[in-house]
Order: structure tokens, then C-alpha cells, then sequence
């Protein structure tokens, strides 16, 4: 049957871009341009450990706490180098507000195989789309870099909707803004809990992008999983 979907919601980070290069590798290489040695694989687990802990204490960016995603952001960056030893707190400046910057540009973000084929195609079928990210403000310009941004009448962010998911608020939002109702909007992404069950928590279809040999996760119907991005047209044209 087909679903006589109206709208499609998209998940970013993992679903169409992903970084291009860990993020320890890239934080060291802008380091070493300001003289600093650190270790990516250290940085590397640095960064987990404080972004861990930042989004513990200050959730979505610290919305609503007083702080902003910019702050946010610059507190995790040095505070990871900290963690892996550096102390010239000067250069540690000049490298956050840089890796803050840098992380919009292309150059850290590549497609994710069948993402733009798939966008233009669900665009050609008269679907509306929309982005809904935990993500900071910065995910409109990303979007744009990458050459991304024309597919979508809305970009909801986290941290303008106040809500991050699996909060079913986010989702009644974007409905909201592709005017739709639940059952007529399908969401697509790569996470179970956040994505794939969230959406259907707030009554909307879901499909969950999981590569071959990503491990087992939860069971989800073999209808409603994508192994590449260019499975979706099967699935709601059927």
C-alpha cells in the first residue's frame, strides 16, 4: 500500500553528511597550525568525555540555561584540549573560535552515498521535506556549504526548537511547519531511540538508515530499514 506520505523529515549528522575525518584528527591538525602537539587518538577520547559531560550538565546546547551554542561549543573545544594536556590558554582561544568556525565549512562534511540522488528524487514525487537535528544554529549554513540547503522548505534545529530529540515536541514542530498531520509525515534517520522510535512515538512513519554490519541493534521491521539512502523510493513508492 502505498503511504500517501506528504512529508518527509530528515536526521543530518550520519543520515546525509557525516565528517569527513575524525574529530581528534582534525582538532590536532588545527593544533599543530598554531604550534601545538597533541595526539588525535587522545583528543579524540578528550572530546567524547567532555562533550559527554557538557551535554549532561547543559542539555542541547545549554538552551535555556544561559548559555549560548557558541559558548557552548568553545567550552568543549578547550576543555578537551585541556584534558589531553595543553595549557597555553591564549592559543587554546585562537584554535576554538577557529574549529568553531571550520566546522561549517564542506571541507569537514562529505554525503553520505545516495543522499543528493534521493533528495532530488522525493523533491520530483511533489514530497515536502524538512530537516529536524540535535544541532546548533550553525546547521543551516553547513546545509548550504554542502549544497544541501535547496531540498528543504524548513531547517529545525534543537536549538531553535527548544526541544531536542526523542522529544516528541520537535516532531510536533516540524509537522507544524510542512503541514502535516503524523500518519502523512515519514522521518528518516540513523538512530534508533532519537530517530526511528521517536518518530513513531509521535505517530509519524520512520525509517532507519543502518548500513550492513553496523551490529545488531533493536529489531525493526526489514520494511522499515534502509541499508543505503537510496533504498527510501522503494520503500514509499510501494
Amino acid at each position: 500500500a502505498m503511504l500517501r506520505l506528504r512529508l518527509l523529515t530528515w536526521d543530518v549528522k550520519d543520515t546525509l553528511l557525516r565528517l569527513r575525518q575524525p574529530v581528534g584528527q582534525s582538532y590536532a591538525a588545527e593544533a599543530r597550525a598554531q604550534g601545538l602537539q597533541v595526539q588525535p587518538e587522545a583528543l579524540g577520547r578528550s572530546f567524547r568525555e567532555v562533550y559527554g559531560a557538557q551535554g549532561r550538565r547543559f542539555p542541547n546546547y545549554g538552551h535555556g540555561q544561559g548559555l549560548s551554542s557558541r559558548q557552548w561549543w568553545l567550552d568543549v573545544i578547550k576543555q578537551s584540549f585541556r584534558l589531553s594536556g595543553v595549557q597555553d590558554e591564549a592559543a587554546l582561544t585562537k584554535v576554538a573560535e577557529k574549529l568553531y568556525r571550520d566546522y561549517c565549512s564542506s571541507h569537514n562534511w562529505e554525503m553520505l552515498p545516495g543522499a543528493a540522488e534521493t533528495l532530488s528524487r522525493c523533491r520530483q514525487l511533489g514530497l515536502r521535506m524538512g530537516v529536524v537535528s540535535n544541532f546548533d544554529s550553525r546547521l543551516e549554513v553547513i546545509l548550504s556549504q554542502c549544497n544541501l540547503r535547496q531540498h528543504f522548505e524548513f531547517v529545525l534545529t534543537s536549538e531553535a526548537a527548544g526541544f531536542a530529540k526523542p522529544d516528541r515536541r520537535i516532531f510536533e514542530q516540524a509537522l507544524r511547519l510542512g503541514g502535516a498531520r503524523p500518519e502523512q509525515a515519514a522521518h528518516i534517520g540513523d538512530d534508533y531511540s532519537r530517530d526511528y522510535r521517536a518518530a513513531r512515538a509521535a505517530g509519524m512513519h520512520s525509517f532507519l538508515l543502518r548500513e550492513a554490519g553496523q551490529g545488531e541493534g533493536p529489531e525493526v521491521p526489514p520494511e522499515h530499514v534502509l541499508p543505503t539512502l537510496s533504498h527510501l523510493l522503494a520503500r514509499i513508492e510501494k
